[in-house]
């Protein structure tokens, strides 16, 4: 019986392998997090107010860098009844590159993990559990859209 427990863990440890850290989104008023994704969410922000809304701001950070330290990125989720439709509500990512904050990956929805391995010294982003996304040009891209 040990033996099958041992099997099954190890097949389930296999299978997961290539599983990532899931990047936690979270409410964080008066943060200065909070107040950078409100700054570069200003398009969305507005688009909430016309429609008479109060978004709530998630934030959520990591680090992309495949090695060492930097490349942390800032993921920002907006959330209000007119930016949201049926696949949820889409989720942005930044990286500071001399300064400023750059949008390196446009309107994801779903869950997103950041996966060990990785392109170009970036790590893979998985989002939904399906659609991998890969660092090429200073930017991630789909790589569904790698296939065409």
């Amino acid at each position: 019986m040990l033996a099958v427990i041992g099997l099954f863990h190890g097949l389930a440890h296999a299978a997961g392998h290539a599983r990532g850290v899931t990047v936690t989104l979270s409410a964080q008023p008066g943060t200065p997090l909070d107040a950078q994704a409100r700054l570069l969410a200003t398009e969305d922000m507005a688009a909430a107010a016309r429609h008479g809304e109060t978004p709530l701001v998630l934030v959520g950070n990591a680090v992309l860098a495949l090695k060492g330290e930097g490349a942390e990125a800032l993921f920002v989720q907006v959330q209000s009844a007119s930016l949201c439709g049926s696949a949820g509500c889409s989720t942005d990512v930044y990286l500071k590159k001399q300064g400023q904050w750059v949008k390196v990956l446009d309107s994801v929805s779903g869950p997103v993990e950041i996966l060990p391995a990785g392109h170009g010294g970036m790590k893979d982003i998985l989002v939904d559990g399906t659609d991998r996304w890969v660092w090429k040009n200073n930017s991630y891209v789909d790589t569904l859209a790698l296939q065409e």
